[in-house]
């Protein structure tokens, strides 16, 4: 009889077992579906490249682009990164034409410094975004101005108070407006447009020519911003 239990209890484990094993295999599926739906679909392509600050040839291509500083423009709202600046890109082509765009195809040159700053992708600037709407709660001990304390201590001390941080819920939203705003790569039907990211920390108006510089399968191109 015990060996019958020990034989009843070693199949309960075992099918407990495949049983956690299917679960995890289908969450994980779910999971890299999700993934796959917020990858980037990019920024709707303006009417045509006469609608972006600067235009240019490149093949049978027309490259064209926005530098918008350190402001994230997306289709669902503005956001904003000190570390960051960005140039919204748009690739038109004859009917039916398909090109291949990657982020890597762009640096930019700004001021006229021979150094370029070569293209990141966009994950790295999400852990630097800001939205200028989102207003932190006042915290209550900002409110009492109880003797000389200015900070989140008692009265006396003057320590700072601790940062308020975004609710994740809304930085998730905001990561994943970006995330589809951003440059879609690949080989995809023209025309196409996204938002390509270059590290800058310096303010935006110290910065008077920005030059987008393209080398890709369309052929070179360099796009010129006239700040």
């Amino acid at each position: 009889m015990q060996w019958t239990n020990s034989i009843r209890t070693s199949i309960m484990i075992v099918s407990l077992v495949t049983a956690i094993g299917c679960d995890a295999a289908i969450a994980q599926e779910a999971e890299n579906k999700a993934v796959q739906l917020q990858k980037s679909t990019g920024t709707p392509p303006r009417a045509t490249p006469e609608d972006y600050q600067a235009r240019t040839k490149v093949g049978d291509r027309t490259l064209a682009g926005e530098f918008t500083g350190h402001s994230v423009p997306t289709p669902d709202g503005v956001f904003e990164t000190e570390d960051y600046v960005v140039v919204e890109v748009g690739m038109f082509g004859p009917p039916e034409a398909r090109g291949k765009l990657v982020y890597q195809d762009f640096s930019l040159r700004i001021n006229g410094k021979k150094a370029t700053i070569a293209a990141e992708p966009f994950e790295v600037v999400l852990r630097s975004l800001k939205d200028p709407e989102w207003i932190p709660p006042e915290s209550s001990s900002s409110k009492s101005k109880t003797g000389l304390s200015t900070g989140g201590g008692a009265a006396g001390d003057n320590s700072p108070p601790p940062p308020v941080h975004m609710p994740f819920e809304l930085k998730r939203a905001m990561e994943l407006k970006v995330q589809k705003a951003a440059l879609p790569e690949g080989e995809r039907p023209l025309p196409e447009a996204g938002l390509i990211f270059f590290p800058y920390h310096g303010k935006d108006k110290g910065i008077h020519s920005v030059e987008l510089l393209y080398a890709g399968s369309a052929g070179n191109a360099v796009l010129q911003f006239q700040q």
